[in-house]
Parts: structure tokens; C-alpha cells; sequence
């Protein structure tokens, strides 16, 4: 293994148990998310995937975001109870506007940084914002922005031979099934 692979390989040991403590809504989720992010920002640097680099910043920038926010709603919910905010049309209409907008720029951004796969990478990291705010808002329905942004991830991975990268986000697409119906049938709005 060279320095890349062993670096996608930590990135992988440590996303699974960060999707694991995601879908059980435990804090301790985003402390391992440090870990994660930081080991996946070098990955994609590695390959020119600046838009992933820099969303993985943003990862482990939000951790500590969502470390504060998730103990305010546990102590709102109670103890063990997976804590739920309602989607409202302002933050759906907003979030859609700003993917289509967000993305459009950051694929002409990409491009001039010399990113090959441009609007993938852009398209993704856009919508892995939007999902990552709605995580720490305890939106639900972040799920779906998961396995959609986690699919683009996984052909960007796989297309680059990033195989480690690959099996990562196909873990995190099927931990985001599991986690929208484990977050619908367990959860209690706040």
C-alpha cells in the first residue's frame, strides 16, 4: 500500500463507525468525525478533488457545530430518543436554490483550479453541505441528500480507481437507507 491507499483505508475505518453512531444519533459521532474528515480532505487533495478536499474541511469545521447542537436537542428529547426537526419550505426552497446556484459556481471554480471531474465533484459537494447542515439540524429528510450526494461520491471514487474511497461512500449509501427509516420510525420532533 502506498501513503494514498493507507490514508482512504483510515478514512474507511473510521466513516464506518462515524455512519454507525449517525444512524443511532449519538454525539460521539462527530468526534470521530475530526478523524474522518481530516483523512479524507488529504485523499481527495491527493487527487485534485478540490470540492471534496474542501468539503471535508467544512466536515470538520461542522463537527463541532454539531457536537453543540446535538447536545442542546438531546437534553430537549431526552435521553436515547432520536431527536427530529420538521423540514420547513423556507429552509427546502432555500437549500434548493442554493444547490443549483452553489453548484453552478463551484464547478466554474473547479474548473479554473484544474478539478477534472468539475461538475460531479461540484453537484456533490454542494449537496453534502446542504445534507451536513440539515444533520445538525436533525432534519430527517437529510438522508436522502445523502444517498444522492453519497451515489455522485462513489462514481467519483470508483472513476479515479480511489477503490477504499469507493466501498466508503457505497457503505455510507446503504447506512443512509437504513438511517432515514431508523431516524422516521425512533424519531421525536423537538
Amino acid at each position: 500500500m502506498d501513503w494514498k491507499e493507507i490514508i482512504q483505508f483510515a478514512a474507511l475505518l473510521t466513516g464506518v463507525p462515524y455512519i454507525v453512531l449517525e444512524i443511532l444519533q449519538k454525539r460521539s459521532m462527530w468526534i470521530i468525525g475530526f478523524i474522518t474528515a481530516a483523512a479524507c480532505a488529504v485523499a481527495f487533495a491527493a487527487d485534485r478533488n478540490w470540492g471534496q478536499m474542501g468539503l471535508n474541511i467544512y466536515y470538520f469545521v461542522m463537527s463541532a457545530v454539531g457536537l453543540y447542537t446535538w447536545k442542546k436537542d438531546s437534553e430537549k428529547a431526552g435521553k436515547g430518543v432520536v431527536h427530529l426537526r420538521k423540514l420547513d419550505k423556507k429552509t427546502a426552497i432555500w437549500s434548493a436554490v442554493g444547490f443549483v446556484f452553489g453548484s453552478l459556481a463551484l464547478a466554474f471554480v473547479l474548473r479554473l483550479l484544474g478539478d477534472g471531474v468539475s461538475t460531479l465533484d461540484a453537484a456533490a459537494t454542494v449537496l453534502s453541505i446542504i445534507g451536513t447542515i440539515w444533520l445538525a439540524r436533525s432534519i430527517p429528510e437529510q438522508w436522502i441528500l445523502w444517498i444522492v450526494a453519497d451515489i455522485m461520491t462513489t462514481i467519483l471514487c470508483l472513476n479515479q480507481g480511489n477503490v477504499w474511497m469507493g466501498i466508503l461512500y457505497i457503505a455510507y449509501i446503504l447506512s443512509a437507507i437504513y438511517g432515514f427509516y431508523h431516524w422516521i420510525q425512533n424519531g421525536k420532533e423537538v
